[in-house]
């Protein structure tokens, strides 16, 4: 049993509360149906405690004050979602007053979750009854009670009242009620000061996921259900009590080279734009605040963080892409769904490239090389939020078609606005993004993997097949509406009505001048046939010339053709 805990005790709270997490994590998103049912608190919490922990220093030597002071910070660096914004500052809370105190003990333990109740409640702009704040303040309270300044028992007595105020929250909120589970932030509290006590008793922690309870520490007084935590998606749709349902997106950054008075009026901003407004700071000399807000305006968001000082590590999540996967469909035919986009183009911390294409399977095929994809057709708005949504601080853009120069460049300026590097390679096919996204290095300098990028979208002929909208006159001649147009770099090569013939004819003009690389892409109204054709012809008459086929998916145009 410890009497207190020194700086090597305080990292192996942190290590438990993380490896309790990961167990659990599935069981803590499944309870998630407050504020929102975006099923990931659990995730959260997990990413927030694996970011402090990643802070705290490696040496035995290192204070309790000291590693503590580092797991807080790290944790609010890295807090994602609401419950790990809260969860920075009971961290934040237990730290301050330590400063250099070699030991923790129960005083400083009650002290500490006294701070963090306060500090987690002035974080929040709106707080409800009910949810992780309702379990803090329970365990806050017990801890004041204990007379002794036993560490033991103030754990215990923190523990022990967290649960029962766990256990108590479908009676605080419906939306607990209605959906039959507790509070999903609630829960992970409990977990975290059960890590605490296990730490402090020293007894290891043995635990399984879904319900089957915890062999070291009590368990809490309101145990999961597992089938309710397997519940389907649209079971966790419950109606939010602590906000709009209008609100479409969470907002997350950090934000430097502010100070209080200038926070004060972005948290008064974001209260007007949105809710689930929390606004958090490190507490030190060198002040990072921690922005977090549920909105429908995302520029808004941001604009409001750029006002008050220097946003960056941007993060845009729609809650629609969390929840019911049932009812999702392809990014690139929906143009709301950009934050999805921006997750898988987060390639390596620091660089994403984001595509903007049509058809669902040239879509797929730049997600498999690792950029992120939203519509060809998209607004400045849009792609101002896909761009955050990356996550990234570098950011390179591939058009997927001609004639978006000014909203790529509006967006790309917009975005620079807020502390992003958004860089901009001239594709306006499918084919040279796909050339372009092949060269792309996340491991060389941005400035040299932009060059390169660039230089292979140029290298790359493009050819068009498409079906003529009206009559018209050509470069080789008149046409006819539903004439079939072969195009090479936009200029009308060949007309005719029959598909082969016009294909074979389009690829053929453009090997003319020479190449060892064909990409086609098969629109989606291509006769079925066509794609086995032009494989068999290219074989036949190019057997040095590497080709490949695939299906893009495209509604404008029967076929696109590359040359490498």
């Amino acid at each position: 049993m410890l009497k207190s805990l020194d700086g090597a005790a305080v990292r192996r709270w942190a290590v438990t509360c993380c490896d309790e997490l990961a167990v659990h994590r599935d069981e803590i998103d499944g309870l998630n149906v407050f504020p929102v049912a975006d099923q990931d608190t659990g995730s959260n919490l997990l990413a927030t405690m694996r970011a402090g922990l990643e802070a705290v220093p490696g040496d035995d030597d290192v204070t309790a004050g000291r590693t503590a002071a580092a797991l807080a910070r790290g944790a609010l660096i890295g807090a994602r979602g609401n419950s790990g914004v809260i969860v920075s500052q009971v961290l934040r809370g237990l730290s301050e007053g330590l400063a250099d105190v070699p030991e923790l003990g129960g005083a400083a333990l009650r002290d500490g979750l006294r701070r963090a109740e306060h500090l987690a409640n002035a974080a929040v702009a709106e707080p409800v009854p009910g949810t992780v704040l309702t379990v803090l303040q329970a365990a806050a309270q017990a801890a004041a009670r204990v007379r002794s300044d036993d560490l033991c028992a103030v754990a215990s007595a923190a523990v022990a009242a967290a649960a029962a105020a766990l256990a108590d929250t479908p009676r605080q909120l419906a939306a607990l009620a209605r959906a039959g589970v507790v509070d999903a932030g609630g829960q992970g509290l409990v977990l975290l000061l059960e890590a605490l006590l296990a730490v402090v008793t020293e007894r290891t922690v043995v635990t399984e996921p879904t319900g089957h309870g915890h062999n070291s520490v009590p368990a809490p007084a309101a145990p999961v259900d597992p089938a309710r935590s397997a519940r389907p998606a649209q079971l966790l749709h419950a109606q939010r009590e602590g906000g709009s349902p209008e609100y479409e997106y969470e907002v997350m950054y950090l934000l430097d080279g502010t100070d209080k008075s200038r926070v004060a009026v972005l948290r008064t901003e974001l209260v007007a734009v949105g809710d689930c407004v929390a606004v958090v700071g490190t507490g030190d000399g060198a002040p990072v605040w921690n922005v977090h807000v549920h909105c429908s305006d995302v520029g808004a968001a941001i604009e409001a963080g750029v006002r008050a000082g220097r946003p960056h590590r941007i993060t845009v999540l729609r809650f629609a892409d969390q929840t019911d996967p049932v009812h999702q469909t392809d990014p690139v035919h929906q143009t709301d769904q950009v934050s999805a986009a921006g997750e898988q183009a987060r390639l390596v911390s620091g660089h994403a490239v984001l595509a903007m294409v049509s058809g669902a399977g040239v879509a797929d095929l730049l997600r498999g090389e690792g950029a992120g994809v939203v519509p060809a057709d998209c607004g400045v708005a849009e792609l101002v939020t896909a761009l955050a949504a990356t996550g990234a601080r570098q950011i390179t853009v591939l058009p997927g078609q001609g004639g978006m120069s000014q909203v790529v460049e509006a967006a790309a300026a917009e975005a620079r606005d807020t502390g992003l590097d958004v860089v901009v390679v001239p594709t306006v096919s499918p084919v040279q993004a796909l050339a372009a996204i092949a060269v792309h290095d996340a491991d060389r300098r941005p400035a040299d993997d932009l060059v390169a990028m660039t230089e292979a979208a140029a290298a790359t002929r493009r050819g068009e097949l498409i079906v003529a909208p009206e009559e018209a006159l050509t470069w080789v001649g008149r046409c006819q509406a539903g004439d079939l147009l072969a195009m090479v770099d936009d200029d009308v090569v060949l007309i005719g009505q029959d598909l082969v013939p016009v294909a074979l004819g389009l690829v053929d003009r453009m090997l003319g001048v020479g190449g060892e690389l064909v990409t086609v892409l098969l629109g989606q109204h291509a006769r079925d046939d066509i794609g086995d054709v032009l494989t068999d012809h290219l074989r036949a008459a190019y057997p040095e010339i590497e080709a490949v086929v695939y299906q893009g998916g495209q509604p404008d145009s029967l076929l696109l053709v590359g040359v490498e």
